[in-house]
């Protein structure tokens, strides 16, 4: 089930809908970089690109935890 959070970003108000699961791997992004999950949020958004928000949280938690599980098929990417 998804789990929608909203954000302020670039004047806007914007929903995300993600998994628990992803959810929970960027609150320990946040965390850990001592930032705000909406400082987190709004860093992914300024460098996404062309890739819609949702892709971009999901690929970003799938390169976070890759970080410390460097033989998993996701660090590859990162």
């Amino acid at each position: 089930m998804l789990k929608k959070k909203s954000v302020m970003l670039a004047g806007h108000a914007t929903s995300i809908a993600l998994e628990p699961e992803f959810w929970a791997v960027l609150d320990d992004e946040a965390a850990r970089r001592e930032m705000s999950l909406a400082g987190l949020l709004k860093d992914i958004d300024a460098t996404r690109g062309r890739r819609p928000l949702a892709s971009a949280c999901r690929v970003r938690a799938l390169e976070w935890v890759a970080q410390f599980a460097p033989d998993s098929p996701a660090s590859d990417s990162v």
